[in-house]
């Protein structure tokens, strides 16, 4: 099996970001990706991993019933998946995303306090670039 997991790690935002500061990503009728990323992760700090956001976000992208998830996770993972290093919230929201030593993920937004100390302390890696 798979995992999108980080343990311990902080992913900075990409080198490429025209994110000046951190924003949330905005409201659509049909709530995208980025949008729905963010609010499972700011609204439960610290409470998921990175394999619980990417999946819920791509089950409840497909209206996948509760019933049905925990068989659809196994084949989910089966397979490589991107992590939130993909993520646009990384690319083009200005939010740095940290790891903790279980694996659980918060969103901390770039140029605070928390941004600078978790990025000179532990394992540090960058969001993916938008363009090569």
């Amino acid at each position: 099996m798979h995992s999108t997991n980080y343990v311990n790690t902080f992913i900075q935002v990409a080198e490429d970001t025209t994110a000046v500061a951190a924003t949330i990503p905005p409201e659509r009728a049909t709530p995208s990706v980025a949008e729905r990323t963010f609010r499972m992760i700011a609204e439960a700090p610290y409470a998921h991993t990175s394999d619980d956001v990417v999946f819920t976000v791509w089950a409840d992208r497909k209206g996948l019933p509760e019933e049905e998830r925990a068989a659809a996770r196994e084949k989910f993972f089966a397979t490589g998946q991107p992590c939130l290093r993909a993520s646009d919230l990384g690319k083009r929201y200005g939010w740095g995303i940290h790891c903790d030593g279980e694996g659980r993920v918060a969103l901390v937004p770039m140029g605070s306090a928390d941004y600078e100390r978790l990025s000179r302390t532990g394992t540090v890696t960058r969001a993916m670039r938008s363009r090569r």
